[in-house]
């Protein structure tokens, strides 16, 4: 197997964990959610871009983007319907500032991430 070209992000979820409250810690296990699987499902739901410009922006083919939004809807999902904690992992992912993926020009502009300031 290929080792995995690194994936470019240019969001920093921090140390995130979510859990279901209706289940004590003892009891609940987890899925792990890796950045790349986090970055994909938030540049295509909440800034609704494309595959295509997903791929280009984290600098990986098109189709790894499509297997990486499948790995990502299966884990919540999992984690949703068994009751089950998501945990943001780091995986082989390379953490950049927003403007170095966009340009200088568009960071002048005020625009970042296609919203204006």
């Amino acid at each position: 197997m290929r080792p995995k070209k690194t994936r470019w992000v240019a969001c920093e979820p921090g140390e995130r964990c979510f859990r279901p409250q209706c289940k004590s810690e003892s009891e609940l296990e987890g899925v792990i959610l890796n950045l790349d699987e986090f970055e994909v499902l938030r540049l295509s739901y909440l800034e609704r871009y494309d595959q295509a410009k997903i791929a280009k922006q984290m600098k990986i083919h098109q189709s790894t983007i499509s297997r990486i939004l499948a790995s990502a809807h299966k884990k919540v999902t999992d984690a949703l319907v068994n009751i089950k904690a998501i945990k943001i992992g780091q995986g082989c992912c390379q953490i950049i500032n927003p403007s170095a993926l966009l340009g200088v020009n568009a960071e002048r502009s005020g625009s970042i991430r296609g919203r204006k300031k």
